[in-house]
């Protein structure tokens, strides 16, 4: 009997961790997911639904068992929406204000479903806690008020990290430059001056596998290595652009950090030494530097968008290019099934093969409806491929 209970315990706590897409899945751009389609028709996978109303945004869906969370603008004000697998709007709630600070308006900041809540930050800056179920607030902050930070200058994006009982944010500024919240109540649990600079846009990632594990986050102008018990700097590294913003989430393989900036700055390798305690640099390539496409290491080489028109390879080591190319506009990158998921900003949606000999695109359609730029990063959930354009979130079959 005991044994029987304890396997079912593991089954549902699996199964529960299969249900629940957070950004980029697990911050990593790779969904564990098998048997999809290896090409598909020349018009695409069969579209499911669409949900349109949205309004305007460009964070992405996250789910968590049946439900499906987004956030989208109206008139000032953001709003937390929930749907079904079938796009079925279930609930909506207006969070608050948002940021109308540039010609880019809309949500940035992708919701974040965990064990009955769900954590959602506006662009300006406010980080709100939900009951998953009923859509009641249950606890704000605001990072000026109570963390005395510096909004960004395209508006806040980055989510919190979830780590054990931690959520973990990092509002910049001269005290609370890091800090954990206990991710049921809110309450402050420690603070990290960090370099004191302001914050870098992006969302940190954990470390489990080094002597010393640790929370590493690019702040405005340093990179930072955290120990997540108490927020003790471990380390840091000097990186910086123009915009002092850093959207893209760092890739982390074999001791070594992979961080990519834009506005001129490009790619950075540094190298994991002494257990984690320290880094030292590896490598640096300007062109790989999109604002927001991200990466994906497949083997031994790097896949992602750069500055401007091209598609890289590059050797993961060496930080070589091994080619560039221009076929599809670029824009942002995941991973499934052994293939990637290029959404490019002009609205294709490719499926390319990790080919270091040549950029190749299996298959490709174009994103038609919706409105806006193509900047939602795509996910992918049990055989679905959701796609958000603006005011409207698709889903398409693509097992």
């Amino acid at each position: 009997m005991r044994k029987s209970f304890l396997l079912l315990l593991v089954a549902s706590v699996v199964l529960c961790a299969r249900a629940q897409i957070g950004w980029r899945n697990d911050h990593t751009g790779i969904y564990n997911e098998t048997g999809l389609m290896q090409s598909w028709p020349a018009d695409g996978p069969e579209l499911l639904w669409h949900f349109d109303g949205l309004d305007l945004g460009f964070s992405s869906v996250s789910i968590n068992g049946e439900k499906l969370f987004v956030t989208g603008f109206t008139d000032a004000k953001g709003y937390l929406y929930v749907l079904d697998k079938t796009g079925k709007l279930l609930n909506k709630v207006e969070y608050g204000t948002e940021f109308t600070g540039d010609n880019f308006i809309g949500t940035r900041s992708t919701a974040i479903p965990h064990q009955g809540k769900v954590y959602v930050v506006s662009g300006i800056a406010e980080l709100y806690c939900y009951d998953m179920q009923t859509l009641k607030l249950l606890w704000k902050k605001n990072y000026a008020a109570d963390y005395g930070a510096e909004n960004t200058k395209h508006g806040w994006n980055g989510p919190p990290l979830i780590l054990d009982e931690k959520l973990i944010i990092a509002p910049g500024g001269p005290t609370h430059n890091v800090v954990a919240l206990d991710k049921t109540t809110g309450e402050l649990l420690w603070s990290s001056e960090g370099m004191k600079g302001i914050s870098g846009y992006g969302t940190p990632i954990f470390l489990d596998d080094q002597e010393v594990p640790q929370i590493v986050i690019m702040m405005g102008d340093h990179i930072l290595g955290l120990d997540p018990t108490n927020g003790k700097m471990l380390w840091s590294y000097a990186h910086t652009n123009r915009f002092s913003e850093h959207p893209n989430t760092p890739v982390y393989s074999d001791n070594c950090l992979l961080f990519m900036s834009a506005y001129g700055q490009g790619a950075l390798m540094l190298r994991l030494t002494d257990g984690g305690r320290k880094v030292s640099p590896v490598w640096e390539m300007k062109e790989l530097g999109h604002t927001m496409g991200h990466v994906m290491k497949v083997g031994d080489h790097v896949y992602g968008p750069g500055n401007r028109t091209n598609w890289y390879c590059v050797d993961w080591q060496t930080g070589e290019v091994v080619y560039a190319d221009n076929t599809l506009a670029v824009g942002n990158i995941i991973a499934a099934d052994g293939l990637l998921y290029c959404y490019s900003e002009k609205g294709e949606m490719a499926l390319v093969r990790p080919n270091p000999e040549k950029f190749e695109i299996i298959s490709k359609f174009p994103i038609t409806m919706g409105t806006g730029q193509h900047w939602a990063h795509p996910v992918i959930h049990e055989g679905v491929l959701y796609v958000r354009h603006g005011d409207t979130l698709m889903a398409y079959k693509i097992k």
